[in-house]
């Protein structure tokens, strides 16, 4: 079977991704949840094992990703991300090109955790999200998923930053 990766960069990068991004959609910080971390980790494992990737269909928003090679977690969240380029701010909701995208930014998105397995050949990465986005009722997506440039309505910590917290997979 495949190996864990743990790596506290990875996740660190993967979280600081997020933020950049969710910034320029005035979406709040991601705080790093180490519950999610658990179940996205066995989910990352789960697909290793039978090589499909495919959504945990669980509680949790959630992104998956597959590299034939190692993942860099910039270029995972910027894989999700770059679905913006199909998402209609004109006419706003889900569709499954774009559905990774709005999750990134879902504003009323707090917390991820991340879940990393490889086999030295084929990687898979698990994001998942609480609250979860995505969520279909009528004003969601206008209120959630907000065009580049937004000004964000929240109040940073002291330090303008949140803390980081990685998740030790183990």
């Amino acid at each position: 079977l495949g190996k864990v990766i743990s790596d506290s960069n990875f996740d660190a990068e993967f979280q600081q991704t997020h933020n950049a991004y969710r910034k320029q959609h005035g979406a709040p910080p991601l705080t790093i949840n180490k519950n999610l971390c658990r179940s996205a980790q066995e989910w990352a494992e789960h697909l290793l094992s039978i090589r499909t990737l495919m959504h945990s269909n669980g509680e949790y928003g959630e992104n998956v990703y597959y590299a034939w090679s190692s993942a860099n977690n910039k270029l995972t969240v910027e894989s999700w991300y770059s679905e913006i380029k199909d998402y209609n701010f004109s006419r706003p909701g889900f569709t499954s090109k774009t559905g990774h995208f709005t999750q990134v930014v879902w504003k009323d998105t707090n917390e991820v955790g991340v879940g990393l397995a490889t086999d030295g050949n084929t990687t898979f990465v698990v994001g998942q999200y609480l609250p979860a986005g995505n969520i279909s009722n009528a004003g969601y997506f206008e209120r959630n998923v907000l065009p580049a440039g937004s000004k964000a309505d929240f109040k940073p910590t002291p330090s303008g930053e949140f803390g980081m917290t990685v998740c030790a997979w183990m």
